[in-house]
């Protein structure tokens, strides 16, 4: 579906929605979403391999609506940065974790990676707390980088649970999906025990060989194949993993994105949510990626060193473009230098890394030089 303006060049996004389509053609993946959105409104709103009114998983994309929730409670003066997890939170304090604070969650500066939570012991808040009490850290927080695939959000839900006095998935439907106008965007039960409509979520599929490549298993167990399959089994999308398990059509991403740059209705503080997008607080290098995180209270930001590519944007984005990836090769960001902001989603887990994340990369840099030049 195409509603073009001024702000695009058309020839540009066709070759966007050509080399999107390419690759469930050509049987590389199952199906696929994207979406281009500006001013507002979308601009573009694609589907392939699947009916166009699906939604998609989207994994690590997921993490942006939950620290929007943070950001939000930042505004209303019931939490900030420095406030410290054991603070709200007693039960997690054990075993050394008393000094982990918001920022140190929303960095991936937390100092516990790879601490175990299953889903359906995360949607149960005592099991919640228990499993926190069993954590341990691997170094200060704070003082190294590495990124937290479920772990640290978390904790993070449990902290907003409580300064609010509402559970995050409710909170999410009625303070940023409702006020956006975005149905779709669901983490999880609203309510604890609600059914949960999946009938329009497209099952995910593991694809590919990984060849010579890295495999979705060689990072952490909560990128691996057999972790993220799971998501097609209905108590764990109704468990609303805070760091992985949203549904949304890309469309509604990619407007996620908009309101970022806009701020319809003040919706954030606008003073906290300039921070959330731009203030880079994390430069930690990435143990993964080798160069700078360059992360924010949620958010990845492009930067001007070379390595946005690295970080998920692409070629054509400006240093303040701001976003976040997922596995399988989605991407979600938005750039205040064009207005524009994009969104691909696949429910495709390709067993090639290096193969996802250089499809992505092309996509996101497709996506970029579609801002038609200022005149």
């Amino acid at each position: 579906m195409f509603q073009l303006s001024a702000a695009v060049d058309e020839a540009a996004v066709e070759a966007l929605v050509n080399r999107s389509r390419r690759d469930v053609d050509q049987g590389l993946l199952p199906a696929c979403q994207i979406a281009l959105a500006h001013d507002g409104r979308v601009l573009l709103d694609e589907t392939f391999g699947a009916p166009p009114a699906s939604r998609f998983v989207t994994f690590s994309v997921t993490k942006a609506f939950t620290g929007a929730l943070a950001w939000l409670l930042i505004g209303d003066g019931a939490l900030s940065t420095s406030t410290r997890v054991a603070d709200v939170v007693p039960e997690f304090a054990a075993n050394g974790k008393e000094d982990v604070t918001v920022e140190h969650l929303l960095t991936h500066t937390a100092g516990f990676p790879r601490a175990p939570m299953r889903p359906e012991e995360g949607a149960d808040r005592q099991q919640r707390v228990e499993r926190f009490g069993t954590w341990r850290l691997d170094w200060p927080a704070g003082s190294r980088t590495e990124y937290h695939a479920t772990s640290a959000y978390w904790a993070l839900v449990e902290v907003l649970d409580r300064v609010s006095g509402v559970d995050y998935r409710r909170l999410l439907a009625d303070r940023i999906a409702a006020p956006l106008g975005l149905p779709g965007l669901a983490l999880g039960a609203a309510e604890p025990g609600d059914p949960v409509a999946l009938e329009d979520v497209v099952p995910i599929r593991a694809v590919g060989d990984a060849g010579d490549g890295q495999t979705l298993g060689d990072h952490m167990k909560e990128t691996g194949e057999q972790f993220l399959l799971r998501f097609n089994e209905p108590a764990v999308l109704a468990a609303g993993v805070p760091g992985a398990g949203a549904v949304a059509r890309a469309a509604d991403v990619a407007l996620f994105y908009q309101a970022l740059l806009h701020n319809p209705g003040d919706l954030w503080r606008g003073d906290v949510l300039s921070d959330a997008t731009g203030h880079v607080r994390n430069v930690l290098v990435d143990p993964l990626f080798r160069v700078p995180a360059n992360r924010t209270l949620g958010l990845v930001v492009a930067g001007d060193d070379g390595h946005a590519v690295v970080r998920g944007f692409g070629r054509g984005n400006g240093p303040r473009a701001f976003g976040a990836q997922g596995v399988g090769g989605q991407v979600a960001w938005a750039d205040p230098a064009t207005g524009l902001s994009f969104c691909y989603l696949t429910n495709g887990l390709d067993a090639d890394v290096v193969a996802s994340f250089t499809r992505s990369a092309k996509l996101a840099g497709l996506a970029a030089r579609t801002a038609r030049p200022p005149a």
